[in-house]
């Protein structure tokens, strides 16, 4: 298969099916190490693809043999890899038989880990419980690629603990809720993240959690919610998108974890284009590229991470999230977790050209493919290709490269790399080019671009510029504690609202009394800082609102009681069109048919 014919999928599916010689499974040294170790376990796999019914059958066998739950999930997961690598390599695979696999595993070894945990600690504690005596539920949500069940063969897993609400326990040793689930966030990471002479089950990472590494291991609903809308920011929304209650299984059967769902979905998907996306993501890709760069700086064998590299999967993941997080608000029918689902949705919905989403599905499933045999080789969560001639070779081969030598076969799966990461790269630069903000229109610069350095509203720079009766309102809103809980760029978002509203004023474009208005309600506003982003990325519904303040004081009263009113201001509809009550209740039912066909009224879609 010479380098001058471009390779598809579809012709890298057609070779494995055909079992290439020289590419088996056991020059994976970790293979043979299972092999060795396990030689007497490896029958108890049931033959076929490693289901949910089949990861059971060896979990429960092997407990039946005498292992303790801890090292029979452990020993589960060695002959699991064992055989997707049998699968994938010998057998042809698909991508999407080999992720599901693994994200079965996940789930069957956490939905084990949590009732034993929940066991142990029900009979030391009691059960936790509400005030009004109910027991309290415990989701343990996936991020990332587990939440989308796209999980590579030796993936970590990023999960985020969540417990309904607050309480105490019932047992005579009584402790609160937010305790007892914390003692439950440490057995999970000793029976699945632990390292033991059967090795782990999954490496854990809470990052991802309120906080990060410096917040608690588990959150209510409630502490939950507070944080994303005081707190959460551009890059957590695509963190978020991925996120599914992946156990217990109870839970997302009876419907009872959808109620982190609502608040979820609200959080990621905005009903009004948020440009200030884009900015978040291109910021994002920076620390990743140069993360990238300093890792490879004096090693030019880092710069081939199929991953994190220039071209790589995870800017085909960006290019995904960011459409689904900009458009997803105003077409819930995109919405969904997986990355080639998105893409096909997105060409459907007239948001992607065909020939692009095509190609990125092709790339995609070629750069994970490679992805899984460079973890095959050591069972390492590495993503860079090998530097052995060998281990390139066995690679090339297992996906069909097949040429006279080894050398011409590894030449042909490097050639298509660089093709295919070229487009990748190119599509990611176009993506952000194309979605930069429009032109700042007058009273809506930057910060820093009309002439005067940035000021944040708690400077007193910025308070004497702005008219006596104004900075008088101004000035107590300042000293409340959640302004100075506000980060940097909020706090520029507040003075430019405020000022394009004492510009307002000077130009007669609205009364003092309207900027006064608005300022007052902008507090409760704080809560909620992507409408601090839309307002000043989209000054014409500031300018309805300081208009709609200045008729009568009601509104302002009713807009602080319901700030989410703001986003049916942003609807260009209201300047052209009366109100109807039918057309309104006809919409409502067509956002809502969406919603239901985009699969996100299931946590389990």
């Amino acid at each position: 298969m010479g380098s001058s014919l471009p390779l598809t999928s579809t012709d890298i599916d057609a070779d494995l099916r055909r079992a290439p010689s020289g590419a088996r499974a056991a020059h994976s040294r970790f293979v043979q190490r299972i092999r060795r170790r396990y030689s007497d376990e490896l029958a108890l796999l049931p033959a076929g693809l490693p289901d949910r019914a089949r990861i059971d059958a060896l979990i429960d066998r092997l407990l039946e043999g005498g292992r303790p739950l801890a090292s029979a999930m452990r020993v589960a997961r060695q002959l699991v890899l064992e055989r997707l690598a049998v699968l994938d390599v010998e057998q042809g695979a698909s991508m999407g038989e080999v992720t599901g696999a693994m994200t079965e595993l996940a789930e069957a070894t956490l939905e084990r880990a949590l009732a034993q945990a929940r066991r142990d600690h029900d009979a030391r504690f009691g059960a936790p419980r509400t005030a009004a005596g109910a027991e309290i539920d415990f989701w343990v949500v996936g991020m990332g690629k587990l939440g989308a069940r796209e999980l590579n063969v030796s993936s970590d897993i990023d999960l985020i603990y969540v417990y309904e609400e607050d309480g105490d326990t019932d047992g005579a040793q009584s402790i609160s809720a937010h305790e007892y689930f914390s003692h439950v966030c440490k057995s999970l990471y000793t029976l699945i993240g632990e390292t033991t002479e059967d090795g782990f089950v999954f490496r854990v990472d809470l990052a991802l959690r309120p906080n990060g590494n410096s917040g608690p291991p588990c959150v209510s609903l409630a502490m939950l919610e507070e944080y994303l809308q005081v707190q959460g920011r551009e890059w957590e929304r695509f963190a978020w998108l991925k996120s599914r209650v992946v156990a217990p299984s109870a839970s997302v059967q009876s419907g009872r974890a959808m109620a982190l769902r609502g608040l979820v979905t609200s959080f990621v998907y905005r009903r009004y284009l948020d440009y200030g996306v884009f900015e978040g993501l291109r910021q994002l890709h920076a620390k990743v590229r140069e993360e990238a760069q300093r890792r490879a700086a004096g090693r030019p064998e880092r710069a081939n991470d199929v991953k994190l590299s220039r071209g790589g999967i995870r800017e085909i993941e960006f290019i995904v999230q960011l459409l689904l997080v900009v458009r997803g608000g105003q077409f819930p029918e995109i919405r969904t977790r997986s990355t080639l689902k998105a893409l096909a949705r997105l060409t459907a919905g007239g948001l992607m050209k065909p020939a692009s989403a095509h190609r990125l599905a092709e790339a995609y499933e070629f750069l994970r493919r490679i992805e899984h045999r460079i973890q095959y080789l050591d069972d390492q969560q590495t993503h860079l290709l090998p530097t052995a001639d060998a281990d390139l070779a066995w690679i090339a081969q297992s996906l069909g490269f097949v040429g006279n030598h080894d050398a011409s076969d590894t030449c042909d799966l490097l050639d298509l790399l660089g093709v295919t990461r070229e487009f990748v790269a190119n599509e990611f630069d176009a993506l952000l080019h194309d979605g930069r903000a429009p032109a700042a229109k007058h009273g809506a610069c930057r910060a820093g671009s009309c002439g005067e350095p940035p000021q944040t509203i708690d400077s007193d720079a910025f308070l004497e510029q702005l008219p006596r009766e104004l900075a008088a309102r101004v000035a107590p809103l300042r000293e409340q504690p959640k302004i100075h809980m506000l980060r940097d760029d909020s706090k520029l978002r507040l003075a430019r609202l405020i000022k394009r509203a004492a510009h307002a004023v000077r130009d007669d474009e609205c009364t003092m009394e309207a900027a006064t208005r608005f300022v007052d309600w902008l507090e409760p506003l704080l809560r909620r800082e992507s409408y601090l982003a839309m307002l000043v990325e989209r000054p014409e519904v500031q300018t309805r609102l300081l208009r709609l303040l200045g008729l009568a004081r009601w509104p302002m009263r009713y807009l602080m009681l319901h700030p989410g009113v703001i986003d049916e201001l942003a609807d260009e509809r209201l300047l052209h069109s009366r109100f109807e009550p039918r057309a309104f209740t006809a919409e409502l039912e067509d956002r809502h048919d969406a919603w239901t066909r985009s699969g996100q009224c299931d946590e389990e879609s």
